[in-house]
């Protein structure tokens, strides 16, 4: 489903990624941790077409479902994104103008969708018979859960996925991470979510580590484990 080809960024000269490969599968729910500025949502943001990595002529380092992104111009990027990928962001991009209804249905009317499962979405993180409220009435929680309903109303085949559980309490990430467990499963997608949380790690089907030397993928021991 995604494929890195020794993917590298630098920004101002300091390399942030350099290098790194790996393959994600179709159905995997995978988390990636690391310690903070390793370039985890650098990774997020590259992947998403939301940044362009150092390629020389001809590289294609980033390849989603069979599409190499630096083949595609803006527009092209922007249909892919649109119509194949769902993105978590730490900061929610709710428009405040638009009801939670018309947030969470917005990428169903993009893609010339049905829009009865906003609906069902809304139903599904807890928000249902709120349809008509404005985001500024929402607590950040709430606002997190709107966003993770909208990433994933058009059921897309990569799920991105940066600190979804940050702003949740335990019991609300906990039914979060459920339902991107069923979507995940019930559509064959891709999903790579980016935590600091070792909680929301261990839903996941795969941890990976990113450090300077790469992705590597770990098994999380509880130290206090008998």
């Amino acid at each position: 489903m995604l494929e890195l080809r020794h993917l590298s960024k630098s920004y101002n000269g300091r390399p942030v990624l350099d290098r790194l490969s790996w393959q994600f599968k179709a159905g995997e729910f995978v988390s990636i941790m690391g310690d903070s500025g390793v370039g985890k949502s650098t990774l997020l943001n590259l992947v998403a077409g939301l940044d362009t990595p150092d390629a020389g002529p001809g590289e294609a380092p980033i390849i989603v479902d069979g599409i190499a992104m630096s083949g595609l111009d803006d527009d092209g990027a922007t249909r892919l994104r649109r119509a194949r990928m769902g993105f978590i962001f730490q900061a929610f991009h709710v428009l405040p103008h638009l009801t939670l209804l018309q947030n969470i249905g917005l990428p169903l009317l993009l893609n010339g969708l049905p829009s009865a499962r906003a609906t069902e979405m809304l139903d599904a993180v807890g928000l249902g018979g709120r349809e008509n409220d404005f985001p500024h009435q929402l607590s950040g929680g709430q606002l997190q859960r709107v966003a993770i309903a909208r990433a994933l109303v058009h059921r897309p085949a990569l799920v991105l996925a940066d600190e979804p559980t940050g702003n949740l309490d335990p019991d609300t990430a906990e039914a979060i991470l459920t339902l991107l467990q069923r979507e995940i499963k019930a559509t064959g997608a891709c999903a790579i979510m980016v935590t600091h949380s070792l909680a929301a790690a261990k839903k996941t089907d795969k941890i990976l580590n990113l450090s300077k030397n790469g992705l590597q993928e770990t098994t999380i021991v509880n130290p206090f484990a008998q």
